[in-house]
């Protein structure tokens, strides 16, 4: 638990002007309570003695309760504005820590566990600095009682003592069960909170297959360990509560009965009968601290379950830049004319997770597929490709740079990242495309619009209300729209790299063969990292790096890897009959199966948007949506009627033969790396 009580410390250190406000008035208050009884007792002795001052005494009696009375109220106001102000501080901070760790936070909790952690752990781990004074508070006026009684009569600060002792014991057996207990309910809290959050991600499904009351079982299963936990925090309460309660009025007694034997012997006057019974109590008093150590235990284990997380590591950013950018050379697609082409990546003995990659080199300009069966490590490849996770050996760098130097702006500047399902941040869809709080959308920069309607997403953002200004939560979006927004943020934001990680699963046939037209024909030249699932991604790539079991088992040109029967496989539902070796002992490669639509001697004129719009966002002549023509190819999404790659793997009319300027992908000498065409792009257009 010393990483519990060190964040508990930490968190009241961190609660801003509250915690002291709270120790002022906490001990203000006792302090008065504790010169309270004095006051009444020698205002009762000048009554008694009908002393002159007697009204002197009263007066500063009346003042002393009206203090207390104060210290109380400001008391109330100041734990819920510190407890408010300390969950506040304590759940930024998780929240940015656990954003920063990124994959190894989602990969080793739930959603719903961090969910818990992250609100209902950190809002009790906000409650420390009341828990802290509210049980500290108590001992002023113990220690107070006991050197006043000291100074009336030793033997009744004796009889005192005795009592506080038993009550110390009280509440540390109180505060040990209490942490225990409390982070076991804690525990069973975010595993129905896990268990209900992937209930409500799959509610389709579950409505779909009938099977609601069994999964509604499935997430309040542990509700009996719940209420045990629940029951056992009761019991601890009530024990300490009864064993406090027995004590309390033992140690009055003992007092009373002590100050009586002394007062009948004319060694104490009424007044400090009175103000020994006063001081008793108030010595007493410390078993209200159980209440304030029932939070303080709270607080602390859900502490250890918030420390946790924050032992999770973060990625550290360096302050090495990138290499100035060269301007780009009149008739190529992007780069320098000599040397390293910007956007170059390279992977050298990286291993990870059960990924292991060579020295690897991907050119700058290129698009680069990297295709492989589920599990293989494709996602993870393209992760620390875009530096959302590290590996745990060797480096990765882009432009000679390990992008564990580079400044995290820098980094998120130069590669742009899309995954299957974008979360779109921000107020407005301005905000989710944009890098940095910025203009709004009548103030976009080009470079931003024109990503957008390189991602078939102008068209259908214009429509809403409000364009780019039009907020997030009054923009209903298919699953479809929302992945064209997540390409547009980042064709927007990479500018030396893009990593695509599924990112053109919910894309119509249409939309999906327009947004690969868009990255194979980039005007910017940027690198192109594409996880690839279909055998038109692959065969339009200028090179391919084939995983498998976590490791590279080739890289090269789709059409030199379709010569090999595994690679084949990797498109094919189930293997061709002549797969197999032929009686002579020859391999003859069958016909691969048909793909989409391929680039001729130059691409096709641009298709137009599902939604009826040209990349440009200008509708389609005579016609309210743009549906392909029969026989005309799919795109990426794949059809029967597309046009089938020949029986090396090419496409049909691809440009990959000899005699068109397109030379074959070797190995990058020295490097084992892969070297870009001589076009960089996809098809003979480029």
């Amino acid at each position: 638990m010393q990483a519990a009580d060190r964040l508990v410390l930490d968190t009241v250190r961190r609660g801003g002007p509250w915690p002291a406000i709270l120790a002022v008035t906490a001990i203000t208050g006792a302090a008065a309570e504790l010169a309270l009884p004095y006051l009444v007792g020698r205002t009762v002795d000048a009554f008694t003695a009908a002393a002159p001052q007697q009204t002197f005494w009263l007066a500063l009696s009346a003042a002393v309760v009206a203090a207390v009375m104060l210290c109380e109220s400001l008391g109330v106001w100041a734990r819920g504005a510190s407890a408010a102000h300390a969950a506040a501080g304590l759940r930024l901070r998780l929240l940015r820590h656990v954003l920063a760790a990124g994959l190894p936070v989602t990969r080793r909790y739930p959603g719903g566990e961090l969910v818990t952690r992250t609100g209902l752990n950190t809002e009790e781990v906000g409650r420390a600095p009341e828990a802290v004074t509210g049980a500290l508070a108590p001992l002023v006026p113990t220690v107070g009682a006991l050197v006043a009684l000291v100074l009336i009569d030793p033997r009744l600060a004796a009889a005192l003592a005795a009592g506080v002792v038993a009550i110390l014991l009280v509440l540390r057996a109180f505060l040990r069960t209490t942490t225990a207990v409390a982070g076991g309910y804690q525990e069973v809290q975010g595993e129905i909170a896990a268990r209900l959050v992937d209930a409500l991600g799959g509610a389709r499904t579950i409505t779909a297959a009938g099977t609601a009351d069994r999964e509604a079982r499935r997430v309040l299963g542990p509700l009996p360990r719940l209420r045990a936990r629940g029951l056992g925090l009761w019991r601890a309460n009530a024990t300490a509560g009864v064993q406090a309660g027995l004590v309390v009025p033992v140690v009055e007694i003992a007092v009373l009965a002590a100050g009586g034997l002394l007062l009948a012997a004319g060694d104490l006057t009424i007044g400090e009968l009175y103000a020994a019974a006063r001081y008793a109590v108030l010595g007493a008093a410390l078993s209200g601290a159980l209440g304030y150590l029932g939070g303080l235990a709270r607080a602390r284990s859900a502490a250890a379950r918030v420390a946790e997380l924050f032992t999770l590591p973060t990625p550290h950013y360096g302050t090495h830049p990138l290499p100035p950018h060269p301007p780009k050379p009149s008739g190529t697609a992007g780069g320098a004319a000599s040397g390293r082409t910007p956007g170059t990546l390279e992977f050298r003995s990286v291993t990870a997770a059960g990924l292991a990659v060579p020295e690897l080199v991907i050119p700058g300009g290129t698009v680069t597929a990297v295709v492989g069966r589920s599990g293989s490590g494709k996602s993870l490849l393209a992760a620390l490709a875009a530096r959302l996770a590290d590996p745990s050996g060797g480096a990765v760098l882009l432009d000679g740079v390990p992008l564990t130097e580079l400044p995290r702006r820098t980094l998120r500047r130069a590669i742009g990242y899309a995954v299957e399902r974008p979360v779109l941040t921000g107020d407005t869809i301005a905000d989710a495309l944009t890098p940095y709080p910025g203009p709004s959308g009548d103030d976009l920069p080009e470079h931003v619009t024109e990503a957008a309607r390189a991602a078939c997403a102008d068209s259908f953002v214009r429509r809403l209300p409000d364009g780019y200004d039009t907020p997030l939560a009054d923009a209903p979006m298919s699953g479809g729209e929302r992945q064209r927004l997540g390409l547009a943020r980042a064709f927007a934001r990479g500018e030396r790299l893009l990593v695509l990680d599924d990112a053109t699963s919910s894309l119509d046939t249409v939309t999906e063969r327009q947004v690969a037209r868009a990255l194979t024909e980039d005007p910017r030249g940027r690198t192109r990292l594409i996880v690839a699932h279909r055998l038109a991604t692959a065969a339009r790539a200028d090179q391919v790096i084939w995983l498998d079991n976590g490791a590279v088992r080739a890289t090269g040109p789709h059409h030199d890897l379709w010569q090999d029967p595994a690679y084949r496989a990797i498109f094919q539902s189930t293997p061709h009959p002549t797969d197999a070796p032929a009686a002579s002992g020859k391999h003859h490669p069958p016909p691969p199966p048909r793909a989409r639509e391929g680039f001729a001697d130059g691409p096709p004129a641009p298709a137009p948007c599902r939604d009826g719009h040209l990349p440009g966002g200008a509708p389609v002549e005579g016609e309210d949506r743009a549906a392909p023509a029969p026989g005309q190819g799919e795109g990426l999404a794949g059809g029967p009627s597309a046009p089938a790659p020949r029986r090396d793997g090419r496409l049909a009319g691809d440009a990959l033969t000899s005699g068109e300027g397109r030379g074959a992908a070797v190995p990058h000498q020295g490097q084992g790396g892969l070297a870009p065409r001589q076009s960089g792009g996809f098809g003979g257009g480029r």
